[in-house]
């Protein structure tokens, strides 16, 4: 695209932005329509400063999904917002406007206001998939400080998540973003669970990590028909994800969320957590199409927290579970057989081939079959 091309786009957004943006006085960032719940701000990371996740990918912006990757956008100590730390991007191409964005959980019919302080050139700050079009806010020149950017949108009825997203725009220069908020009420937090209530007579298999997948367990898994739920890590995920599509290929079998890290989430702070779970959802979404709703608490510690940044990241259920066929265990944390509704913990290892006719054959002599997990979830 040719330089006068763009700044003729540039004039025409400027143009539509000014007809369909809503003045900053008419937001009112402690507003949020149609819930009694606290208003909170559900931005993941929202001051750049929490420390990326081990086992993280290199480079990566914590909360934050960035199209030019860390060539473009990277925290910066320098002159920053508030706080130490600030998100400075910059375009490496006339192609590249530096969006970075992220996900944010919300209810329907609710009013939410977002904000963000900005530095740079022709900096937009917007939201989609509201269910409503609504104009981003936008500065053409912050003058070499900071400004805050507002907009605010009512999600329709049936919203339960928005992009939110941060750019600036083609051949304008680096720009920063620093102290983002989604204010609104918050979500209802997760529910803890260790079984699914169902007097169906069904197991649940789910099979964790990810880290050494074999043949062997893949064949069985066809062979037997047998609805899989895995929780994997997002770096054995991304590294091979064509075999958890394949061994997830039986109708109700899924992939859902495990953290990033694999570190005992009960450690960390609430906004730590909803990294943790957040950037391992973006994750899963992106390889496999569909969001995670279970997330799997390593080692099981969790706490108050998990259960709110599970929420603020579209999980509705922190799951654990009620028996462990791992490496060569039979263990039934309760007495007797497997029961209707237990969950069965396994894991992605060089034994699981092993470790799955022996659980198949303990839900047979209690006179259950395994089933989709989430088709039980409600």
């Amino acid at each position: 695209m040719s330089m006068s091309t763009r700044l003729c786009a540039l004039a025409a957004s400027v143009a539509l932005l000014t007809a369909l943006a809503v003045p900053a006085a008419a937001a009112d960032p402690g507003a949020a329509a149609g819930s009694g719940a606290p208003t909170v701000n559900l931005a993941t990371n929202p001051g750049f400063e929490l420390p990326s996740p081990n086992l993280a990918d290199w480079g990566s912006v914590p909360g934050w999904n960035c199209t030019g990757g860390p060539a473009e956008a990277a925290v910066t100590t320098t002159a920053a917002h508030s706080g130490t730390s600030a998100l400075t991007v910059t375009p490496a191409n006339a192609d590249s406007t530096g969006e970075c964005a992220q996900t944010v959980d919300v209810q329907p019919d609710t009013t939410y206001t977002a904000s963000a302080w900005v530095r740079g050139n022709f900096v937009h700050l917007g939201a989609t998939g509201t269910g409503h079009d609504v104009a981003p806010a936008w500065t053409a020149t912050t003058s070499g400080g900071w400004q805050q950017l507002t907009t605010r949108f009512t999600t329709g009825p049936n919203a339960r998540s928005i992009r939110l997203y941060v750019h600036g725009w083609y051949q304008q220069g680096p720009f920063s973003v620093d102290d983002v908020r989604v204010d609104g009420p918050a979500p209802a937090p997760a529910v803890a669970a260790g079984s699914i209530p169902t007097t169906d007579k069904v197991v649940f298999f789910t099979v964790d990590d990810g880290w050494q997948r074999t043949p062997e367990a893949e064949r069985f898994i066809a062979d037997h028909h047998l609805p899989i739920t895995a929780f994997p890590l997002p770096m054995p995920a991304g590294t091979d994800p064509d075999f958890f599509k394949r061994v997830t290929a039986v109708p109700g079998s899924s992939v859902q969320d495990h953290s990033v890290s694999h570190s005992d989430l009960s450690k960390l702070p609430l906004e730590q957590q909803q990294v943790e779970i957040c950037d391992a959802r973006d994750t899963m979404t992106r390889l496999f199409g569909t969001a995670p709703v279970v997330f799997r608490p390593p080692f099981f510690t969790w706490n108050t927290d998990t259960l709110q940044a599970a929420a603020n990241c579209g999980i509705r259920t922190v799951l654990t579970a009620d028996a462990d066929f791992s490496w060569g265990a039979s263990n039934i944390w309760h007495p007797g057989l497997l029961q209707p509704g237990d969950v069965v913990l396994m894991h992605w290892t060089d034994a699981l081939a092993a470790d799955l006719p022996r659980a198949l054959a303990a839900a047979e002599a209690a006179g259950l079959k395994p089933a989709g997990l989430v088709d039980y979830l409600h």
